[in-house]
C-alpha cells in the first residue's frame, strides 16, 4: 500500500517511542502516507492504523480530527487562508475574497486544472504577521495582500 520509502520513514518516527508506544507515530505514520499518496483515502488510514498495530477507528479519529490531513482528493497546492479573528481584523476576509475570485474557486474547491485546492482555515499561531496562508500544510506566508497572493500564484505556477 505504500513505498518501501514511506514504510522507512514510518519505522523511524515509530523508532522516536517506546516499543509499547507505536500508536504515539500515528500523526507522522498519516503525514507520510498523506505525502506519497496525496491525500488520505479510506484504506490508507487502515493500512497506517494495521502498521502501527491499532485498531482502524483510532488513526480516522486523528485523520478527521486536525485539517491537515485530507480525506479527499486535493489540487497540487493546498492553499488554506486563516479567516480567524486575528486576521480577519488584519484583512485576510479581504485577501481570501482575492485569492478566491483569483482562482475561481471558493474554499473546499480545487481549480479546474488540479493545480489549486482552496481552503480555510483556523488559527495558525501567527497573528503578528496577518493575514496569513499556509501552503501545503508546510509553508507559511505572511502579511498575505493582493500583490503578495499574485506573488505566491507565479512562484507556484
Amino acid at each position: 500500500m505504500l513505498s518501501a520509502e514511506s514504510l522507512a520513514k514510518i519505522d523511524f518516527e515509530v523508532a522516536k517511542y517506546p516499543a509499547d508506544q507505536k500508536r504515539s507515530a500515528v500523526m507522522g505514520a498519516l503525514r507520510i502516507a498523506q505525502q506519497e499518496k496525496g491525500w488520505l483515502a479510506t484504506e490508507t488510514i487502515e493500512f497506517v492504523a494495521d502498521y502501527l498495530g491499532l485498531p482502524p477507528v483510532q488513526a480516522y479519529e486523528v485523520a478527521t480530527f486536525y485539517n491537515m490531513y485530507d480525506l479527499r482528493p486535493v489540487g497540487k497546492y493546498k492553499l488554506t487562508m486563516c479567516t480567524n479573528l486575528p486576521c480577519a481584523l488584519q484583512g485576510s476576509v479581504n485577501a481570501a475574497e482575492y485569492l478566491q475570485r483569483k482562482l475561481g474557486i471558493k474554499f473546499g474547491e480545487t481549480t479546474p486544472d488540479g493545480k489549486f485546492t482552496l481552503m480555510e482555515g483556523e488559527c495558525m499561531g501567527a497573528c503578528g504577521d496577518a493575514p496569513v496562508m499556509l501552503v501545503n500544510n508546510h509553508k507559511m506566508c505572511s502579511k498575505m495582500s493582493p500583490d503578495a497572493i499574485d506573488k505566491k500564484l507565479a512562484e507556484l505556477e
